[in-house]
């Protein structure tokens, strides 16, 4: 039917009962059809982990509502190939984040992991994360999910493996900005604890963060100049230049085959 309200499928990483998911379902409830399948606990820094050890299990909340007690990515495979099926979802949506994803945090984080997920399946795909420590407030971000997701639905085609990791500074923005990935750092803290057996356990993540200027990034958008960040992301992980190194090394005892090589 030509009137069919477009299904968008929500996710995220901390959990299916979080505020940000539920200003975030809020927010794009008016443009479509909107299922929820999410995590059944906080899973904050998963990646892309998927569970092939053991078996999955699926609670229904209420209509089109679902926990999975497995990871982000989990719950959108079981979404896209099972829950949803028969239907699949025109476009999906993850977060909003408790936190930043800016940066090198793309490659940690289970809000993006379950949209990349989503985006190798062919579903174009979002992530959504606040750049704020509590107590958050999701109305800015919950306004520009909904005039992203509204303009990304008014296009008549998407990319089918689109990926967007979308920032929002804590507080009114100033703006938006397209951006590429910056580069940051938390520190490399190691701390070192001794339980009461003697046994000693480990805390890793450090708490002293630094950025770097990098001019057209995500950090320089969102930390200097207020505004949110909108960054494409995409799946080639093929270093070409190291390629073309690796062709000028000679390795005693085999010989090398050039292969046929795809564009860039």
């Amino acid at each position: 039917m030509a009137d069919k309200k477009p299904r968008i499928l929500v996710s995220n990483d901390d959990g299916y009962f979080s505020e940000g998911l539920r200003s975030l379902v809020e927010a794009v409830s008016p443009l479509g059809e909107v299922w929820v399948v999410a995590p059944d606990r906080e899973q904050s820094a998963a990646s892309h982990s998927i569970s092939l050890n053991r078996p999955l299990r699926i609670t229904e909340v209420r209509e089109h509502w679902f926990a999975v007690d497995g990871t982000p990515a989990d719950s959108a495979y079981l979404a896209i190939h099972h829950l949803m099926k028969d239907d699949r979802p025109r476009i999906m949506v993850s977060g909003i984040n408790h936190g930043a994803n800016l940066a090198d945090d793309v490659n940690y984080s289970g809000t993006v992991a379950a949209a990349r997920e989503a985006a190798f399946m062919g579903i174009p795909s979002i992530a959504f994360s606040l750049v704020s420590r509590p107590p958050f407030d999701f109305q800015y971000a919950a306004r520009f999910a909904r005039s992203l997701v509204a303009a990304a639905l008014a296009q008549p085609q998407l990319p089918p493996r689109m990926l967007l990791s979308v920032n929002v500074p804590r507080g009114e923005p100033t703006g938006y900005s397209v951006t590429q990935l910056g580069r940051h750092s938390y520190g490399y803290d190691v701390v070192e604890k001794e339980d009461p057996r003697g046994r000693k356990y480990y805390w890793i993540g450090g708490s002293a963060y630094e950025y770097e200027d990098i001019p057209g990034s995500d950090c320089n958008a969102v930390h200097l100049d207020r505004r949110i960040s909108v960054t494409p992301l995409h799946f080639e992980l093929t270093d070409r230049r190291v390629m073309g190194e690796l062709t000028g090394w000679s390795l005693e005892g085999f010989t090398r085959f050039d292969m046929a090589r795809g564009g860039d």
